[in-house]
C-alpha cells in the first residue's frame, strides 16, 4: 500500500467517523435512537482508529489481524446504518451515501484482509 493510498484511507476513515457521528446525533432521542446512536458512534469511529493502528503494525501477521478488526467495525457500521433505514428512524435519502461508503470501505478492507492473510500463510513468509 503506497503512502498516498494510506493517507487517502486515513482521511476517508476519519470522514466516515464524522459522518457516523452526525447521523447518530440526528437520531431521535428515545430508547431505540440512543442505543443505535451509541453503537454507530462506537463502530464508526473505531474504523479509522483501528486502521491507524494497523498502519503501525509490528509484522505482516499483526497488520492482517488489525485489518480484520477494521473490516469487522466497518461492516458493523453498515449494519447499524441499514437498521436506521429499515426501521425508518431517518429517511433513507439522508442515510444512503453513508451506507454506500460503509459498503465500499467494507469491500476495500475485505480485499486487503484477504490479500494479507494469504501472504501471511505462505510457507516462506516471515512474520
Amino acid at each position: 500500500m503506497s503512502e498516498m493510498t494510506k493517507e487517502i484511507m486515513k482521511q476517508r476513515t476519519k470522514q466516515f467517523a464524522l459522518r457516523a457521528i452526525n447521523l447518530a446525533v440526528a437520531l431521535p432521542e428515545n430508547r431505540v435512537g440512543n442505543v443505535i446512536a451509541s453503537q454507530l458512534i462506537r463502530s464508526g469511529t473505531s474504523v479509522g482508529a483501528n486502521y491507524r493502528a494497523a498502519l503501525r503494525a509490528r509484522s505482516p501477521r499483526d497488520f492482517s489481524n488489525k485489518i480484520g478488526v477494521v473490516l469487522e467495525e466497518t461492516d458493523e457500521s453498515g449494519y447499524w446504518t441499514e437498521i436506521i433505514v429499515d426501521s425508518k428512524l431517518i429517511p433513507s435519502k439522508r442515510v444512503v451515501s453513508l451506507l454506500q461508503e460503509a459498503n465500499e470501505l467494507t469491500a476495500i478492507f475485505a480485499a486487503t484482509h484477504k490479500t494479507t492473510k494469504a501472504a501471511v500463510r505462505r510457507p516462506n513468509h516471515k512474520s
